[in-house]
């Protein structure tokens, strides 16, 4: 069967040089006579494996000398957790913007742990826009803010990053890492799942500011201390280790290509197409204000629930696959990440304008 175009929210596609790079080294990797998926973790081999990807990541993100790279397991859901067991430790109070389900979860977890603040919500319209923030309502002490800066389900990214002075900075950019450049030094810590852009499930990259480290809650469980992974070079325990080795071919392919520059026009181009359709079609319409759309995840509805349902299963059948919308949201989505070829969004355009003179 041929490869179909996976329009998956996550785990995502991922580069077919990859794949058959990943497969190529399946049985031996570079003379090791073993596959990744089986050598010791304290081994040498897999030792350049990790410390190749961390450089990678600094490399191409412009990690500064004075943050700890991490990997990590338990998804970004376990930051929810995380961030608040370390850093809402000197005020206990957190400010959090809620622009989505990811967003609203990281603030309920908080909440348990300490003071957690909602600056602003953009629920009022099913997260279909970022809302305009006020620096006078932010919390002068607060440990820290936390803002989602890619919104997966409903489609919709920060522009413009809130300025919270002294106060650090923490996003979740799980659906946007590496999909164009980021001023790693405006943030104090950055959590990502891989499988969006990344790699492949059961990888969470954490960017630390390291004074940020070292102050968790006495009664931080040790794997949940980023102190425990920062002291021991992310090999506390057994890591995820194909996924990073996974995801360090992914960073190759990334930086082969133009780094994050190029994947920026890249993923711009991919999205206008889409969106340029989406303004004009007489059936289909996008649902995220214009000012606020992701470049990764594109939500679009008929307006009609059975002729959205028509429009999957006629899509899945023409080899566009999990196309259908995030039960919350309903309609379609197309996530369309760096992985995602050009061609790959022109086809789907073509197939729904197909599908619009037919309805």
């Amino acid at each position: 069967m041929s490869r179909v175009y996976n329009f998956s929210a996550g785990p995502s596609m991922l580069p077919e040089e990859v794949l058959k790079k990943a497969a190529d080294e399946m049985l031996d990797y570079q003379g090791s006579g073993q596959s990744v998926m089986e050598m010791s973790h304290r081994s040498k081999v897999f030792e350049s494996i990790i410390q190749g990807a961390e450089s990678l990541v600094r490399e191409l993100m412009g990690v500064p000398d004075n943050y700890k790279v991490l990997f990590l397991q338990g998804g970004a859901s376990s930051q929810f957790a995380m961030v608040p067991l370390n850093l809402m430790t000197k005020n206990k109070k957190a400010d959090f913007v809620l622009t989505g389900q990811w967003a609203t979860k990281a603030y309920k977890e908080a909440a348990r742990y300490g003071e957690a603040h909602v600056v602003a919500s953009s629920k009022d319209k099913t997260f279909s826009y970022i809302p305009k923030l006020d620096p006078a309502t932010f919390s002068k002490d607060a440990d820290y803010f936390h803002i989602c800066m890619n919104n997966t389900i409903y489609g919709t990214k920060y522009h413009t990053l809130p300025d919270t002075g002294d106060v650090p900075l923490v996003a979740d950019i799980s659906s946007c890492i590496m999909s164009e450049p980021i001023d790693v030094s405006r943030f104090g810590l950055l959590y990502a799942g891989a499988q969006k852009n990344l790699g492949p499930a059961g990888l969470t990259l954490v960017i630390i500011r390291e004074d940020l480290i070292g102050h968790a809650m006495e009664f931080t469980p040790t794997m949940f201390n980023y102190q425990t992974h920062s002291d021991n070079g992310s090999m506390f325990n057994t890591p995820p280790c194909y996924a990073i080795y996974i995801a360090k071919l992914v960073m190759e392919w990334v930086k082969e290509n133009g780094g994050l520059q190029a994947m920026k026009e890249h993923n711009e181009k991919k999205a206008a197409i889409l969106y340029d359709f989406l303004d004009q079609s007489k059936l289909f319409k996008g649902t995220v204000v214009k000012e606020d759309r992701s470049l990764m995840n594109v939500p679009f509805v008929t307006g009609d629930e059975a002729l959205d349902a028509e429009f999957v299963k006629q899509a899945t059948a023409a080899g566009f696959v999990n196309i259908k919308g995030h039960r919350t949201v309903g309609g379609m989505r197309a996530s369309i990440y760096n992985a995602m070829p050009i061609e790959g969004v022109e086809k789907l355009v073509a197939f729904m304008q197909q599908f619009e003179a037919a309805h």
